[in-house]
């Protein structure tokens, strides 16, 4: 075949940007081989020095599937809430909040949190009318020793309910950071038929996750990549 038969494939611009951002980001490193989930595999490019290479590919066509659901929950006036836990990422997690302004789990999760919100939604309202109670001055008139104890047990409620007491009912869907990390909130989300959407490694159980984006989820660089395409998508 001469050269001016030859076909040339023709490469997205945008396919090409969206990959370098991705590989610049350092989301392609997977796990180890014998640490990665076997339903997994389809994310998997190739293995190099026993360590799998996660396939950007696939990465992204999940992104946008991803971006996708959100854009129509957010226009659609649902409720989206986030979950994520490790300390690592907090100062991320804190930005990435700041512009979504959606309901978090950034502490801990509460188990039982969504399966069982009738009771967890309670403690939310109590901790609300103790907190107006102690800043508005209805609770001066009782002793030094029970305003103390008041004071204690607000604390203790902030620590297990402060970062999502603005969530008024169970999220329409779910973001969660590392679903291995986070498996009792997956679990619960698939228990009452929650979408799941998940930035997670080929470690991870696709089971009850929806839209599962593979990726690097240790490193600063891969998680600022998903939660800029999250906020972008909620915005």
């Amino acid at each position: 075949m001469s050269e001016s038969t030859k076909s040339t494939a023709v490469v997205d611009p945008k396919l090409e940007a969206a990959l370098r951002e991705a590989i610049d980001a350092g989301v392609f490193y997977g796990r180890s081989k014998r640490n990665s989930n076997p339903r997994m595999k389809s994310s998997v490019l190739y293995t190099r020095n026993g360590m799998e290479v996660v396939n950007l590919n696939v990465t992204l066509d999940a992104m946008d599937r991803a971006a996708s659901l959100l854009r129509a929950a957010k226009a659609e006036g649902k409720v989206v809430m986030f979950v994520s836990t490790q300390d690592a990422f907090a100062d991320l997690v804190q930005e990435f909040l700041d512009r979504a302004n959606i309901p978090a789990v950034t502490r801990r999760w509460i188990g039982g949190l969504l399966t069982n919100w009738p009771v967890v939604s309670a403690r939310v309202a109590h901790l609300k009318k103790l907190r107006s109670d102690l800043t508005s001055g209805a609770m001066d008139k009782y002793v030094k020793k029970e305003r103390t104890m008041a004071e204690q047990e607000l604390h203790k409620l902030e620590a297990n309910l402060g970062t999502f007491e603005n969530l008024v009912k169970v999220p329409d869907v779910l973001v969660v950071i590392d679903p291995v990390e986070h498996q009792t909130a997956v679990l619960e989300a698939k228990r009452l038929g929650i979408p799941v959407v998940a930035f997670g490694n080929v470690n991870s159980n696709p089971d009850g996750i929806e839209y599962l984006v593979p990726g690097n989820v240790q490193g600063r660089k891969s998680i600022s990549w998903f939660l800029d395409r999250i906020a972008s998508a909620l915005a």
